[in-house]
């Protein structure tokens, strides 16, 4: 036994290295065999207990990790965590939708009031007025007696509307209980004359404007009051405006249970002459503002319902605020967790993380729920403020309430893509974005040139080129087959060269973008789809967090045709997201 004899055979004078670790052991002269055998054993203790507490913290990473990545359904049967941002999706898809469909019965029979309102004054003044516009005019006038016999006609029916609408229509009144009075005003050059046979002409372009105003009651006789303000030079005359206001209330709303809105209309009915070339269009253009009744009584249920109303939409308020702080915490605990993976990676295996596997942890669709919560926010605050009639601006609130109603449904998405079978078009979209986009861009600059081209040439001699926007629309309906032969059918052979040119274009455009355009499109995401179906057949490549994940070790990077592994199996992995392994949530289960 080591005990009944002394060990002085042999002395260590030397330092020994442990290979296992950078540390040293050092003996001083004259030290036994059994003092080097109890340092070894505190030391070795010291190095499992190390070992230990690195395995512990590794093996926690990776089921916080596991767990980050699960369903909803997984982390409650993993950790009996209920699911709460789900719940309150589910909810917010609820109330969200139900508030539009509210907002959009409401919205609706505004605009149908607007609308008809504004049929009825055109019929009301405008003479000889068909019901239908004639492209951007409602009427147009082409001899001097009909300019005179539609100016005396729009202060005849004026002076008689109360006798002649059938509408709760009435002057407007300023605050002292007075008629506003109705306005004309005429714009012409300021000195001219002009001698079409001798093609000569003298004008100076600067333009002046005379406006002349009278009570509603007397607009009759401005005829004879006012004669030589009506003696009209056309060749000098630009344009004659009248304006007037009027009161209406649209009590259609009592029906639905709301409170009726009170409305004042600013009325423009527009001469125009600019062109001189012998026609003269006829606008009329309605500005209509609502505001809180001042004095109403109504019997029923409306102001309840209103107040019934404002309460729900605070309750959506509520709701959109609950949903955005827990997407916040929860963006904030994955930055966190991505911040320890990276140490940990760089710590041990001294390698960083790659930049596809960094997207995993910044959740997009997190970002999104936020942006429709805001949004929903701001259309509701928009929407009690128009049920309380303190605004006016429903296409404001329309917008805010459309898009983020809009962002909910497709955030639904995000659950379904659990699902294996249901992934396809989540996963296909993100590996055709990149390359769509390059495509959408090449394909851009000559949309745009064919746009441009279109516009200067066939512009004068088609209705669809008169404007860009316009033809951009044009050469959109045809690139998905719409109304080709029409397009072809309407252009004006008055110009050969002209006719000749508009075939040649238009043959050009549909064989380029139909045949050839539209075609490398579509293949575009054919080939992103097809990869995506073989990778869910015969597994995805695996990242360095699935490779954590899965318990490996080893990160090498080797050198493969200029690129290391790394790089090779992050420019495949752009084709997928990251997979949940079944595996790995059974393993927690």
């Amino acid at each position: 036994m080591w005990s009944h004899r002394k060990l002085s055979c042999r002395e260590v004078s030397a330092c020994e290295v442990s290979q296992t670790h950078s540390d040293k052991w050092c003996f001083s002269r004259g030290s036994s065999i059994m003092e080097l055998l109890v340092q070894y054993l505190d030391r070795s203790n010291s190095f499992s207990s190390d070992i230990t507490q690195d395995l512990i913290k590794e093996e926690r990473l990776r089921d916080d990790l596991r767990y980050y990545f699960m369903s909803p359904c997984e982390k409650y049967r993993t950790r009996r965590h209920i699911p709460w941002k789900m719940g309150v999706q589910i909810l917010k898809i609820v109330m969200i939708t139900t508030q539009l469909i509210l907002f959009g019965l409401n919205n609706q029979l505004v605009v149908a009031y607007k609308e008809e309102t504004t049929m009825a004054l055109k019929n009301l003044f405008l003479k000889a007025y068909t019901g239908v516009d004639e492209d951007d005019y409602s009427v147009a006038v082409y001899t001097q007696h009909a300019v005179f016999d539609s100016l005396f006609y729009v202060l005849h029916q004026y002076s008689q509307l109360g006798r002649l609408s059938v509408g709760p229509i009435s002057y407007a009144e300023d605050e002292n209980g007075k008629f506003l009075p109705l306005t004309i005003c005429k714009a012409y050059y300021k000195r001219g004359s002009r001698e079409p046979s001798d093609e000569a002409y003298d004008i100076d372009a600067h333009l002046e404007t005379v406006c002349m105003s009278h009570d509603p009651r007397t607009a009759n006789m401005w005829k004879t009051q006012n004669a030589s303000f009506f003696d009209l030079d056309f060749y000098r005359l630009v344009d004659i405006k009248i304006t007037f206001q009027l009161k209406g209330i649209n009590l259609q709303t009592v029906r639905h249970r709301e409170l009726p809105d009170c409305y004042l209309f600013h009325v423009t009915i527009t001469f125009d002459n600019q062109c001189h070339s012998g026609k003269v269009k006829l606008f009329l253009d309605i500005d209509a503002e609502s505001s809180t009744c001042k004095d109403w009584k109504i019997s029923g249920t409306a102001q309840k319902n209103t107040h019934y109303l404002l309460m729900f939409d605070g309750f959506v308020i509520l709701v959109c605020i609950t949903s955005a702080v827990l997407c916040t915490r929860s963006i904030i605990l994955a930055v966190r967790l991505l911040q320890r993976f990276s140490q940990f990676f760089q710590e041990n295996f001294n390698h960083k993380v790659c930049a596809e596997d960094q997207s995993e942890f910044l959740n997009g669709w997190y970002v999104m729920v936020i942006v429709s919560d805001l949004l929903a926010i701001i259309g509701s605050i928009l929407k009690m403020e128009i049920q309380a009639k303190s605004l006016t601006s429903y296409d404001v609130c329309s917008i805010f309430l459309g898009t983020s109603t809009l962002l909910v449904w497709v955030g639904v998405i995000r659950y379904l893509g659990y699902f294996q079978k249901y992934n396809v078009l989540i996963l296909t979209m993100k590996a055709a974005f990149p390359k769509v986009l390059r495509f959408c861009c090449c394909a851009g600059m000559i949309y745009l040139g064919y746009t441009f081209c279109g516009w200067i040439v066939l512009g004068p001699y088609h209705e669809k080129f008169e404007g860009l926007s316009r033809v951009a629309e044009c050469l959109f309906s045809l690139l998905n087959g719409d109304d080709m032969f029409t397009t072809f059918a309407q252009l004006k052979d008055k110009n050969t060269l002209v006719w000749l040119f508009s075939r040649a274009y238009l043959y050009s455009f549909i064989s380029l973008f139909i045949y050839m355009v539209l075609s490398l499109f579509i293949a575009l995401i054919t080939d992103s789809y097809e990869t995506i179906k073989n990778y869910q057949s015969d597994g995805f490549p695996l990242t360095d967090l699935q490779k954590f994940l899965l318990g490996h070790k080893d990160f090498p990077l080797l050198e493969q045709n200029g690129q290391t592994e790394v790089e090779l199996s992050n420019s495949v992995c752009r084709y997928c997201c990251c997979q949940r392994y079944d595996s790995d949530a059974k393993a927690l289960a």
